[in-house]
């Protein structure tokens, strides 16, 4: 099989940024011909000792018109995946799909006022791509980017989240992020403390943000672990925020992928 006929290009690894013990960075080349909508995700292959490939999904976190992609990932102890990924260094190849993939996008909402990005862990990744995009800062009046983590040491991205509003680009729409940071095992100042659904039942989390959530106004995105996206929609629907289908558009977007 000839690589164009291939169903993915070889790309070579730019840089790898540890963060804390157990998550880390990752930017490689692109393919001129890879196109995505911010949001979405691609699928990384990594050759093991044996010659065969293991393959995961990974959403990008740069956005759709930089000329490299960059990943966040977490080092799972005996992963078959993340394992190999950590002992990439620069200069060495990864493998990945020509097509992307997945529905958090924007476009899965039709109407809205108000943007809430709900993250865990390394689910903020498709979060940080929308928000180096034009179209969430173009559409919403308000976007609130909610990010939980265990300990304080793995909120990341602070210095990008941080800057996005000083970005030229994105210099009119200065007001509009509130970035909120939830850490459940540890009090860590600025930051919220306790389960993103407890927080949303006990009304904290819209007293911190200044907004209800409403199905009327509300848009909402969810992405982390499993558990954590199938508790935050039963704890929205219960207050009307429907999951956002083809068929029915509603005030939710999930991504699974695990």
């Amino acid at each position: 099989m000839t690589a164009s006929a291939e169903k993915f290009t070889r790309q070579t690894l730019l840089d790898v940024q540890p963060l804390t013990p157990s998550l880390f960075s990752l930017r490689v080349t692109r393919d001129a011909g890879f196109r995505f909508r911010a949001g979405q995700f691609a699928r990384l292959g990594v050759a093991k000792a044996d010659g065969s490939v293991v393959w995961r999904a990974y959403s990008m976190v740069s956005s759709p018109f930089d000329e490299y992609l960059d990943f966040f990932s977490i080092v799972v102890p005996g992963g078959e995946f993340t394992s190999e990924l950590s002992r990439l260094r620069e200069g060495d190849t990864l493998l990945i799909d020509r097509q992307a993939f997945g529905y958090m996008t924007l476009d899965r909402f039709v109407d809205g006022r108000d943007l809430w990005l709900l993250a865990t862990g390394t689910g903020i990744a498709p979060f940080l791509s929308i928000l180096q995009d034009f179209d969430a800062w173009e559409r919403f009046d308000s976007i609130k980017l909610v990010y939980s983590v265990r300990e304080a040491r793995e909120l990341a991205y602070q210095d990008v989240i941080a800057g996005l509003e000083q970005r030229d680009y994105l210099a009119e729409y200065a007001g509009k992020l509130q970035f909120i940071p939830v850490v459940t095992r540890e009090q860590h100042p600025g930051a919220l403390t306790g389960r993103i659904t407890a927080l949303i039942e006990n009304g904290e989390l819209e007293r911190a943000a200044g907004l209800a959530l409403s199905p009327e106004h509300s848009r909402v995105m969810i992405c982390g672990n499993p558990q954590m996206i199938d508790d935050t929609r039963q704890v929205l629907k219960a207050r009307d925020l429907q999951l956002s289908l083809s068929r029915r558009p509603g005030q939710v977007a999930v991504e699974n992928y695990w």
